[in-house]
């Protein structure tokens, strides 16, 4: 029943929430829009059968010069910039939702294990996690991605992943040490339950709500992430469709007039992460006790 009233006031907030409903359209469209990209895009970019240099640097569709099917224009390549855009989103999201959900899973699984243990369980784990903290997170992953000579999103997901799972394992400990001295905790203690029983049944789905928010924002960076590790040239190999290294090309066209090949791309990162940062702002305020919403 409690459950019922949580789930029924945290749906008549959101649809009473402008921006939250704005974001998680933003969201919705972009996910079904990299999902759907096959289908929804004049050309696929990065098929090299469809590909002629004869559409190189096209204006948009509506400036003079402009040409079907090329709505936002072409690139250096002859690629369309909006079927290059529809692509790169699919490879930021399929990079942002991997990232949150290993270095989510494995944070988690730390944390709750140190909060509950204590002891040198949670003096390693912590030691090691402040010591990743220390160090940016961009630079950890230019690191593995030096080590590992780059190649796939499987790497660029994994370099990411090395210091993206200190975040949730740091959140997870310390709402497991605040959860663990409620009294449900010490009754179901006094009743003999086991390690695993009062880890899976009490508190895990008790100190893991605080983790929606962190992977509510996580989602973002890692976005912003990829894009700027692509945009240096360290990212996904240059086969694969990305925002970041859009950009990056783009760049050295602006100053001939080519905007397009960088406005574009930008723009759609830019929405992208605004679209989850709004959603992620709702979320942290449900979840959070401490925070007063206005009636």
């Amino acid at each position: 029943m409690r459950n019922r009233r949580i789930k029924s006031r945290m749906l008549h907030s959101f649809l009473h929430d402008p921006s939250a409903i704005l974001g998680c359209v933003i969201l919705v469209v972009f996910i079904l829009a990299a999902l759907l990209a096959p289908w929804i895009t004049p050309q696929n970019p990065y098929d090299l059968e469809t590909l002629t240099l004869e559409h190189f640097l096209t204006p948009p569709l509506w400036m003079e010069e402009g040409q079907t099917p090329y709505l936002l224009g072409t690139d250096d390549q002859g690629r369309g910039i909006f079927s290059t855009i529809i692509f790169g989103c699919r490879t930021s999201l399929v990079v942002g939702f991997s990232v949150v959900l290993i270095a989510g899973t494995f944070g988690v699984i730390i944390g709750l294990l140190a909060g509950y243990y204590g002891g040198w369980i949670d003096a390693i784990t912590m030691r090691l996690a402040d010591t990743l903290f220390s160090f940016s997170t961009t630079l950890l992953a230019f690191l593995f991605l030096g080590i590992a000579g780059g190649g796939s999103k499987l790497i660029v997901i994994l370099a990411i992943c090395i210091a993206g799972w200190v975040r949730y394992a740091r959140t997870m400990r310390g709402s497991v040490l605040e959860v663990k001295e409620n009294a449900y905790i010490m009754a179901a203690k006094s009743t003999g339950a086991g390690d695993m029983r009062l880890l899976l049944r009490h508190l895990l789905p008790n100190a893991i709500p605080p983790i929606f928010v962190v992977l509510a924002i996580d989602l973002a960076v890692v976005i912003m992430l990829e894009a700027t590790l692509s945009f240096l040239g360290v990212g996904v190999p240059l086969t694969e469709p990305s925002l970041g290294m859009m950009i990056s090309i783009g760049k050295n066209y602006i100053y001939a007039g080519m905007w397009w090949m960088i406005v574009f791309p930008g723009a759609a990162l830019i929405l992208l992460v605004i679209g989850i940062n709004l959603f992620a702002d709702w979320l942290r305020e449900e979840l959070n006790p401490k925070i007063q919403r206005k009636a």
